[in-house]
């Protein structure tokens, strides 16, 4: 039987980085395995669950490429189905009602001096419990764990893992408000999706026994588990907006590209086994596996995230990269502007960018000239001479008929010569009279791309503006 994963987030915010991974690692065992990948919205906490939430999940994970089979299942819409199952368990005398208060319960506790439910409405009587029902008097639904024993299962990431059934207690499984618990819902909803692996975060190893003993009671089939590292913040914490953490559609619009997302993502976490660290989906679905998971905690490191983003921008063709700029900024550049004009911008800017932001933050001078000079470049290569300079060069700039890249890079090693200006302050004052500042692409390059009319005009500007 092919495998059946499931992703459950809930719609209480963006889209966390943690769930991402959780996600991706969920659809490449789907993938790898020929396996269904399933989504399911956790949406039972009514205060904190918004649409909004629920539609920037599913953006989310379509912008990453995850592709779920049909519909989200919504947890808000199964209320019907959980509570069949409660009087089920209820009638099979798996679970029962306790009408233990607060108070109650509270007293016993500080009594014993041990916060386990010490199963004071476990084996009333019948009468008991109606009379109670009859008074409308409050109370919760426990399961009735066994009183020996232990659970074990077999972790795919963690191994063996054995909890003796004396460390539980019969723990709630239906409010008194008669909502169900997460750790309820959570077994209904996966034996109804058949769902044969729950792979999710190691926080949720001491959720699993509990939901093993509801399995059990209504004998059904267990799934198997994987549980996957935390993944860390610098200081050994985990991972939070403190450590500069944010939601997935945040990362879109800070210009970083699916694909450098989920490369950063698998390797917290996971290897190949091999040197490689850049690497694109298809060589992920061709490696992964779930034996390669790291049992270790992972950091996160934004440092690396950049990095890894600037190797996956400088390996991807322009072409994908003017579509991604324009779903984050559709007004990038003015109108009537030709897409082979954008392409070479994209192509001279991105082995220097580390986001789309990048290139975005640095195209300003490709569209129109500068307003504003870098004062701290202005006073590294401007002096008294270079107005004069720069209109000599001007002139000779006119004479260029063949306005390329070789032709202007002989223009300007001809100027250097016969001027006995060194080339390197030449092409300083050049860059900044057309770009503004000292960053930029080759020299020729630039002036090859913006035309011989736009840089003779910058020129001019630039004696007029910076002689002042």
């Amino acid at each position: 039987m092919n495998p059946v994963v499931r992703f459950a987030p809930s719609p209480t915010g963006q889209l966390h980085i943690g769930g991402v991974r959780t996600a991706l690692f969920n659809y490449l065992f789907a993938l790898k395995n020929n396996g269904t990948f399933l989504l399911r919205i956790e949406d039972t906490d009514i205060e904190r669950s918004k649409d909004i939430f629920t539609e920037q999940i599913i953006e989310s994970l379509g912008w990453l490429g995850f592709k779920y089979q049909g519909n989200p299942i919504k947890q808000s819409s199964r209320t019907k189905r959980y509570q069949e199952v409660i009087e089920y368990l209820l009638k099979t005398g798996s679970a029962y009602r306790c009408f233990a208060t607060v108070q109650e319960l509270d007293k016993l506790r500080n009594e014993k001096d041990n916060y386990l439910y010490p199963r004071i409405w476990r084996d009333r009587s019948e009468k008991e419990i109606e009379d109670k029902l009859q008074k409308k008097e409050n109370y919760v639904i426990r399961i009735k764990i066994p009183l020996n024993g232990n659970i074990h299962f077999e972790d795919l990431v963690y191994g063996d893992i054995n909890t003796d059934c004396s460390e539980l207690d019969d723990f709630i499984i239906a409010r008194s408000d008669g909502t169900p618990t997460y750790n309820f819902t959570v077994v209904v909803d996966d034996h109804d999706m058949q769902v044969s692996h729950v792979i999710r975060g190691e926080d949720h190893i001491s959720n699993t026994p509990k939901q093993i003993l509801i399995y059990d009671a209504l004998k059904w089939d267990t799934p198997e588990f994987a549980h996957l590292p935390m993944i860390l913040g610098s200081d050994g914490k985990r991972l939070s907006k403190r450590h500069g953490a944010v939601g997935t559609q945040t990362y879109r619009d800070l210009g970083y590209l699916p694909d450098t997302l989920i490369n950063y993502l698998a390797l917290l976490g996971w290897n190949p086994g091999t040197e490689d660290e850049v690497f694109n989906f298809q060589f992920l679905m061709d490696n992964f596996s779930l034996e390669k998971i790291n049992k270790k905690a992972a950091v996160f490191d934004n440092k690396k995230l950049d990095w890894l983003s600037g190797q996956h921008i400088m390996k991807s063709e322009s072409e994908e990269l003017l579509d991604s700029i324009r779903s984050i900024k559709p007004d990038w550049a003015p109108n009537g502007l030709s897409d082979e004009y954008l392409f070479s911008i994209i192509s001279h800017l991105k082995g220097r960018s580390k986001t789309l932001l990048d290139i975005i933050n640095q195209s300003e001078y490709f569209f129109n000239d500068p307003i504003k000079y870098d004062q701290n470049a202005v006073a590294k290569c401007w002096g008294e001479d270079t107005s004069e300079l720069l209109k000599s060069f001007a002139e000779k700039a006119l004479t260029c008929l063949d306005w390329k890249d070789e032709s202007i890079e002989a223009c300007i090693n001809d100027f250097s010569e016969k001027k006995y200006v060194s080339k390197g302050k030449l092409i300083q004052s050049l860059r900044v009279s057309i770009c503004g500042s000292l960053t930029g692409p080759s020299m020729a390059n630039l002036m090859s791309l913006l035309g011989k009319e736009t840089c003779i005009r910058r020129l001019n500007n630039a004696q007029k503006i910076l002689s002042e």
